[in-house]
């Protein structure tokens, strides 16, 4: 099957970096967070997500300060984050910088203090006593009835607020999947008569791609952290590779080494990935796809984050990966990386390293990563693509390759070349 909607031409070949407003600054504000957008801006970032900016519910509330996903009121802004002018500005400075901004939806389930709990008690599912009720297992949160046609018209006339009173350029879509796939559709047919949008879900449903444009690669990100505890292997993640190229055309995935769930609940992608951590991110953002960095990666946060409570992100001095990460986002713009075709290419050690070339008409990539421990791993590439003038992407160093090269990694270590003549 074909998307029904076609996604909007800057999200095509872009980057997403996920922002937690709390933890990034000791203020934990929409203007203090403002601050960094043109260090980002020159890291290369194109769309920013914001965690949920909507207040907090205070009942059953998690920890001291709650979780995002909690919220009290779909149409207001967290008092912790500031004001909605702060937000509007904030919005204002990105859209200046060349950003798009995204913001973060929760459509299956509120706080136990939303007001519509008050005001349409029947818009929520009821248990057997006629009590609100949640069917995930999470205390804090009760979930919305999506059989109830008027609870539909108040969240889609919700979610246009924020396009039309604050000119935001999408939706990231809390748990997709836990939604009907009819009612994302409405809404996103009435969304986007506002102005183009950006839908990302966070699902790995294929048929949800018939609404959003981009969805999660949970189980390619689970598959590596198996590869790096040794209970799977490479061959499996290829598998999952070639499963996402049989989703509907134009739909696209969303590959990340970490996410504020991952940080907080599983660990940061160090403790997932050892010192693998910066190839799988390499392979994030030249894989066809398109790459996630959450807050912090870039300084490295080495630290799980609290979700409830505030717990201040470790900013380095300088950012030891912003050259790192300003590397990758600008490989990104490469024609091969951002629409090209993919080439895998065998070895001797396919159950260690991770081989291919991507390819758009003369625009050519190599990128050999190996996510091993083991030393002086070899691969010898024989490719008439590979002939020409190539620039170490990380180093600047060019070499002159005839279609015919052999190249050896140490442990974890990562190599990608962009052709220059």
């Amino acid at each position: 099957m074909d998307k029904s909607f076609s996604t909007v031409d800057w999200a095509k070949g872009s980057n997403i970096y996920e922002v937690n407003i709390r933890q990034y600054t000791n203020e934990g504000t929409f203007s203090a967070f403002g601050k960094h957008l043109p260090r980002l801006k020159e890291m290369g970032v194109e769309i920013l997500w914001l965690m949920p900016i909507t207040p907090i519910s205070e009942k059953v509330r998690q920890g001291t300060l709650g979780s995002y996903y909690a919220c009290s009121s779909y149409v207001a802004v967290n008092p912790e984050f500031g004001e909605l002018a702060d937000f509007k500005k904030l919005v204002n400075d990105a859209h200046a910088l060349g950003f798009k901004l995204i913001i973060d939806w929760v459509a299956n389930h509120t706080g136990w203090d939303h007001h519509w709990t008050t005001e349409h008690p029947d818009w929520y599912l009821k248990d057997a006593n006629g009590n609100f009720t949640e069917k995930n297992g999470w205390h804090d949160v009760i979930d919305l009835d999506f059989e109830k046609k008027e609870m539909r018209s108040g969240m889609i006339a919700a979610m246009k607020y924020w396009v039309t009173e604050c000119n935001i350029d999408g939706f990231r879509c809390d748990m997709a999947h836990l939604v009907p796939l009819d009612f994302w559709k409405e809404a996103r047919t009435e969304c986007d008569t506002l102005k183009p949008l950006f839908w990302l879900a966070e699902c790995e449903t294929v048929s949800y791609h018939d609404v959003f444009d981009a969805s999660y690669a949970w189980w390619w990100m689970h598959e590596t952290n198996d590869v790096a505890k040794g209970i799977s292997s490479l061959s499996r993640v290829r598998e999952v590779l070639h499963s996402y190229t049989q989703y509907p055309q134009g739909a696209i995935k969303l590959f990340f080494t970490s996410n504020h769930d991952e940080n907080s609940w599983n660990g940061t992608e160090y403790e997932k990935y050892g010192n693998a951590a910066k190839a799988w991110a390499v392979f994030t953002s030249t894989w066809q796809g398109m790459p996630l960095i959450y807050s912090g990666q870039e300084s490295p946060n080495t630290k799980r984050l609290k979700f409830f409570d505030k717990d201040l992100i470790e900013w380095n001095d300088p950012l030891e990966l912003h050259a790192f990460y300003q590397s990758l986002l600008q490989l990104k713009k490469n024609r091969a990386v951002a629409e090209g075709e993919t080439f895998i290419l065998p070895s001797e050690y396919d159950g260690e390293l991770m081989a291919y070339l991507r390819k758009k008409d003369n625009d050519i990539v190599l990128v050999i990563l190996n996510v091993s421990k083991l030393e002086r791993l070899r691969i010898n590439v024989v490719n008439s693509w590979l002939k020409g003038k190539f620039r170490n992407v990380f180093s600047g160093l060019e070499f002159s390759f005839s279609g015919d090269e052999s190249f050896e990694l140490q442990a974890e270590e990562y190599i990608v070349y962009e052709k220059v003549t």
